[in-house]
């Protein structure tokens, strides 16, 4: 027998429905008839149907009528058509009102059969695509941020709450820590996806060029201004504007900013006519805006403007549990285009990539391993591939650009503990390496708690007071770590 399904039948000959519903009662379906539109809507109203079956002639009203408020009100419900004056035209009108199929009178059991078949099937093909579309949706700009690390988790739900928000979002962070690729996810997540995401670094331009690329100019602006050219604020309207590097903005600049992030209006320059946009902008910086204000350089009121929503987004030694999973990603990636075999980093080399600091954070990160792919003559790779500075034989000419901690000794390898315990209290210490510890036997168990309680020799409800306080209940890791 044939897949079941819910059936509304719509026909004003009341023999003609009764007869059919029995039928497709016997064959298994279940079946709403009605005998003209106010009916077939009623019904609607209060049951879920998989198909309508309708005639286009319905006493004196039009069934083309319930073809458009079907797709309207129920777009999940297949519509098939019935007539007994069909012509060709007929046919292409249905289908174009909505309609999956046309079919004519005197119907046909096996063909009336086939057809629903047909539209069930159909039906069962739109929900699973609909279903894999929004799995697809649940990573959607973020599937290429990889962390099961617990502060992300946190910044991955602060970018579902604010996505679709108008206000501008500041993201701070050091160099290398994924701002632009933050900024990006926001875009993917929020309404304005479809629309461009338009990227301007304001370090890299001098103050008058910079004005010229995000408002445009007009010809004879300037000197080579051979003519008319759009700014990034226009090319990005009903999309999203990525301004990095905000705080290398001039006063002058900033103004024009404040100006624009407060009405979405701007003059080209050298222009006289205002243009108004729709345009949503996210900011970054490396730089601390705060201490910038208090010092001068930085507009408090442009500050507050761009303030509204701050991700702070943390650097790579502050999350050395995410090094193995982003290493294994820069592996796959370097291998595959080097078309080398390459089986990994050996465990004394692991250990040395999640002692070191990481000043370039994880953009540095994803250069040391393609070094070490490239370089490397061997499948497994280790210490020997790793460049000096990595190992501290030369001095590190990024490493002024974080703090140091007294002592410390970069060379000592550990696999599960942060590079640093200052000014943490021993619960806080025992953090990093308790929760690698839970999260290294969830994995090896697939998840299963059970298991990985009495892997750890504690009872369940200890497991799950542990992982909930070390963010380790959140069902996207496992997402995560599968990534």
């Amino acid at each position: 027998m044939n897949e079941s399904a819910s059936i509304l039948l719509v026909d004003d000959d009341w023999h003609l429905v009764q007869s059919m519903a029995e039928w497709l009662r016997e064959i298994g379906h279940t079946v709403h008839v009605a005998d003209c539109l106010n009916g077939a809507k009623a019904s609607q109203a209060e049951h879920r149907f998989d198909l309508v079956i309708t005639d286009l002639r319905l006493r004196d009203e039009d069934g083309f009528e319930l073809i458009h408020h079907t797709r309207q009100k129920h777009p999940e419900t297949t519509v098939l058509v019935m007539t007994g004056y069909a012509t060709p035209d007929t046919a292409i009108e249905a289908i174009k009102a909505g309609a999956f199929d046309l079919l004519t009178k005197p119907l046909i059991d096996d063909e009336l059969n086939l057809a629903i078949s047909r539209a069930v099937s159909q039906r069962d093909i739109t929900l699973e695509n609909q279903k894999l579309r929004q799995r697809l949706d649940s990573r959607s700009g973020l599937e290429n941020i990889l962390s099961h690390d617990y502060r992300m988790m946190k910044i991955f739900d602060v970018i579902d709450s604010v996505a679709d928000a108008r206000a501008s979002i500041l993201i701070t962070g050091e160099n290398g820590t994924g701002k632009s690729m933050i900024a990006r996810a926001i875009h993917e997540r929020s309404a304005r996806r479809g629309k461009p995401f338009v990227e301007v670094a304001c370090g890299a331009l001098p103050d008058n060029l910079l004005e010229s690329e995000l408002f445009g100019h007009v010809k004879g602006a300037f000197t080579g201004a051979s003519g008319d050219r759009v700014g990034k604020f226009q090319l990005a309207d009903k999309g999203t504007l990525f301004l990095d590097e905000i705080g290398t903005a001039t006063a002058a600049m900033q103004v024009k900013l404040l100006r624009v992030l407060q009405e979405f209006q701007f003059e080209q320059l050298g222009g006289t006519q205002t243009h108004s946009v729709d345009t949503r902008v996210i900011l970054a910086t490396n730089e601390d805006l705060s201490r910038a204000v208090t010092e001068g350089s930085f507009r408090q009121d442009l500050y507050y403007r761009i303030n509204v929503v701050n991700i702070v987004l943390p650097s790579l030694r502050e999350r050395v549990g995410d090094i193995p999973l982003l290493v294994d990603h820069f592996l796959r990636e370097a291998a595959e285009t080097c078309d080398r075999e390459i089986e990994g980093f050996d465990q004394h080399a692991m250990a040395t990539l999640q002692a070191y600091r990481w000043p370039g954070n994880v953009r540095q990160l994803q250069n040391v391993v393609e070094r070490a792919v490239l370089l490397s003559r061997e499948n497994v790779l280790t210490l020997e591939d790793l460049p000096p500075e990595i190992l501290g034989r030369v001095a590190d000419p990024l490493a002024s650009a974080i703090p140091q901690t007294a002592g410390e000794n970069t060379l000592k390898p550990f696999a599960m503990t942060p590079a640093s315990y200052q000014n943490k209290s021993l619960r806080e210490a025992l953090e990093g390496p308790e929760r690698e510890i839970i999260l290294h036997s969830l994995r090896r168990h697939n998840w299963n708690r059970a298991a990985t309680a009495d892997a750890l020799e504690i009872n369940r409800t200890t497991l799950y007071k542990k992982m909930k306080r070390l963010g380790l209940d959140d069902p996207r890791l496992q997402f995560a770590m599968e990534g």
